[in-house]
C-alpha cells in the first residue's frame, strides 16, 4: 500500500453535492436559495401545500358532497362466500379470526354478512353486523347468527 492507491472506506464517502463552499463549486453565493424572500432566510418553514402565496390546489378545487366523518366502513362478506369457505374447509363455525386467515379480512376491520346467495350448511357465525336478509337465511338453515 502507497499514497497511489489510497481510496476512503467503503459507506464513508457520500455521493452528493456539498452547498455552500465557494463559487468555484457552482452551489457557493446564495446556496441555492436564491435572492431575497423568506425561502433565503434561515429558520425558514413553509406551510404543507404553500404556493408562494397563490391559492394553494385545495382552496382552489371546488368541494363536492358531504363526507361523515362517523361513518361506520364495513367490509361486505357474501353467503354464498361463507358457504363456500364452509365446504371447501368444513367448517361449522365461522368468526372473524377464521374471515381473517382466510384473507377475506384483515385486522382493522369491521366485517358485514351480506344477503347474496344462500346457505344449505348448519353454521355459527359472528359478525359485527349482519343484514336481516342475511341473518333469516342463515337461521332458517338452522344455523345462528352472533353479532361481535
Amino acid at each position: 500500500m502507497n499514497l497511489s492507491n489510497l481510496k476512503p472506506a467503503e459507506g464513508s464517502t457520500k455521493n452528493r453535492k456539498r452547498i455552500g463552499r465557494g463559487t468555484g463549486s457552482g452551489r457557493g453565493g446564495t446556496s441555492t436559495r436564491g435572492h431575497k424572500g423568506a425561502g433565503s432566510r434561515s429558520g425558514y418553514k413553509s406551510k404543507v401545500g404553500f404556493e408562494g402565496g397563490q391559492m394553494p390546489l385545495q382552496r382552489r378545487v371546488p368541494k363536492v358532497g358531504f363526507k361523515n366523518v362517523n361513518r361506520i366502513e364495513y367490509v361486505g362478506i357474501n353467503l354464498d362466500t361463507l358457504q363456500t369457505l364452509a365446504d371447501k374447509f368444513k367448517l361449522s363455525a365461522i368468526d372473524f379470526d377464521v374471515l381473517k386467515a382466510h384473507g377475506l379480512a384483515s385486522k382493522n376491520d369491521l366485517v358485514k354478512i351480506l344477503g347474496r346467495g344462500e346457505v344449505k350448511s348448519k353454521l355459527e357465525v359472528k359478525a359485527h353486523a349482519f343484514t336481516a336478509t342475511a341473518q333469516k337465511a342463515i337461521e332458517a338453515a338452522g344455523g345462528t347468527s352472533v353479532k361481535l
